[in-house]
């Protein structure tokens, strides 16, 4: 579904900010038996409203596509994996959690995240459509149900009497093309007392970081604190914090009551007045941003010719949806790039989607030795690099893509 107006707000009127042209499913990786048959490819094209300052792809595809069967396993990522503990020990002080309260979690993949809670007694459920995945949180002893998070399902739930202490939806309110059913859906299960905690990537990082290979049809919205704060006013609820955080490139961390149930913090304030004054609300913000797309990927492209020219292998690291990307986005294919190295065996023996690299297990990097190691998993650079200490003993290098090409 191709959008005319806002997603948001309903205004008409969006601005093209970049045209990634005809892109097949960032994580629909591919068995070696599916290069017999098409491979489906969407427009991806990412656009900005002027009047609320959503900013929005304006190609909608199906979510039962896209989540009912997953490839993204979250416990994959330590690092990951102790920054959710983090937040869940954090919350079970701060909020005084135990055996009568509910933390709900929306999109709560393999259970990375509520196990924290279980672990402490403290009761939780899980919502997740990818049936496949939700199988592993229930089998870790988070209970989950494998449906998408809807209006009505949040209704379903509240006339049960699962109302929740503490809401989690992390990395999701992006991926929900009912932004504005969605968000209702949270202030529904919610306690009058109680706290939603969203985390998503931040809007500026994504422009100021050239981290457009974050842009697939997974994630439907971009966010600024600004345009989630609107949403939220329309579903009753108010900001009352913000953290900036450093996962997935950049993120915030948003804090959420009911409406009235508390002000927002001097940290609330100071983004939204940064935001403003850093220009999110005009075109012109944005206005160099496909340009230096366009550069980016003519010096990552013109590096990896010389590289093979000069007769070096060269591999990737990181089987990731921003791999998918940049490297169809870049047409780079296995004349440039010989295999991707992945940690996941879920991904392992497949193929990226669209330019069809193969993906074998990690330790292959030490193994094959390639002389440089394209790393399309970024935004865990520091843990990947750390695992692979090895490779780099060995002589290996890593280039990081953005937001400046580096060789490390």
């Amino acid at each position: 579904m191709n959008a005319t107006a806002c997603r948001g707000c309903g205004r008409s009127g969006l601005s093209l900010v970049l045209d990634l042209g005809q892109m097949p499913l960032a994580n629909a990786i591919l068995a070696p038996e599916d290069l017999a048959r098409p491979e489906p490819r969407y427009p991806l094209a990412l656009a900005y409203c002027p009047a609320c300052w959503l900013v929005q792809i304006t190609e909608t595809v199906a979510p039962e596509l896209l989540f009912r069967e997953y490839t993204y396993f979250s416990s994959v990522s330590d690092e990951f994996v102790e920054h959710a503990r983090a937040i869940a020990d954090r919350l079970i002080v701060a909020r005084h959690l135990g055996p009568s309260s509910l933390v709900v979690e929306l999109a709560s993949n393999d259970g990375y995240l509520l196990q924290h809670y279980a672990g402490a007694g403290v009761p939780v459920l899980g919502i997740d459509p990818a049936r496949n995945i939700a199988e592993v949180a229930t089998a870790r002893g988070v209970p989950t149900l494998a449906e998408f998070f809807t209006r009505d399902l949040a209704d379903e739930l509240a006339r049960s009497g699962r109302t929740a202490d503490v809401v989690h939806a992390n990395n999701v309110i992006a991926h929900v093309p009912d932004l504005n059913g969605f968000v209702a859906g949270i202030a529904r299960i919610l306690k009058p007392s109680g706290l939603a905690v969203i985390e998503t990537p931040y809007l500026r990082e994504l422009v100021e970081r050239l981290e457009f290979d974050t842009i697939y049809h997974e994630h439907v919205f971009y966010h600024s604190l600004t345009a989630l704060s609107t949403v939220f006013e329309r579903a009753g609820l108010g900001v009352v914090d913000v953290e900036r955080i450093p996962v997935h490139g950049g993120s915030l961390r948003v804090f959420a009551t009911r409406s009235g149930a508390g002000e927002p913090s001097e940290a609330v304030r100071s983004l939204l007045a940064g935001e403003a004054a850093a220009g999110l609300g005009n075109l012109a913000y944005y206005a160099d941003f496909a340009g230096r797309v366009e550069a980016l990927g003519r010096e990552l492209r013109a590096l990896l010719v010389d590289l093979r020219s000069q007769g070096h292998t060269v591999a990737a690291y990181g089987a990731a949806a921003k791999g998918a990307v940049l490297l169809n986005a870049f047409g780079i294919g296995p004349d440039l790039i010989s295999f991707v190295a992945d940690r996941s065996p879920h991904k392992q023996g497949h193929l990226m989607p669209g330019v069809h690299i193969p993906i074998v297990d990690s330790e292959q990097l030490v193994a094959r030795k390639p002389e440089e190691c394209l790393l399309l998993a970024w935004n865990f650079a520091d843990e990947i690099m750390a695992q692979q200490a090895e490779y780099r003993r060995l002589g290996g290098k890593f280039i990081i893509p953005g937001p400046k090409l580096t060789l490390v």
